[in-house]
């Protein structure tokens, strides 16, 4: 089962006591923070329970399974999520 925006905004609105406006307010401010940290290739921490950081993907060559041709695929960057100690814990239920 997943849990979508709506539903987090709402079960941390009803957790803290704030309004789902307010939340949902802090929930964009911290994918702002977040985005704008990453695209300067900073790594962004949340000690236990999550960090964000940019990664390099260096140029290779590839094929297009359509065609079965050789193309170049330029160098880019990803984003790595690993989370931390906490969240491993709850995960496995502990």
């Amino acid at each position: 089962m997943a849990i979508n925006r709506s539903e987090l905004v709402a079960a941390v609105a009803e957790k803290s006591g704030n309004s789902q406006a307010a939340v949902n307010g802090v929930l964009d401010a911290v994918f702002e923070v977040f985005s704008s940290q990453v695209s300067k290739g900073e790594k962004v921490t949340i000690p236990g329970w999550l960090s964000v950081e940019r990664t390099e993907r260096a140029a290779r060559t590839g094929r297009n399974p359509r065609t079965g041709e050789s193309i170049e695929i330029p160098a880019g960057y990803g984003v790595k999520i690993s989370a931390g100690s906490k969240l491993k814990n709850a995960a496995s239920g502990k």
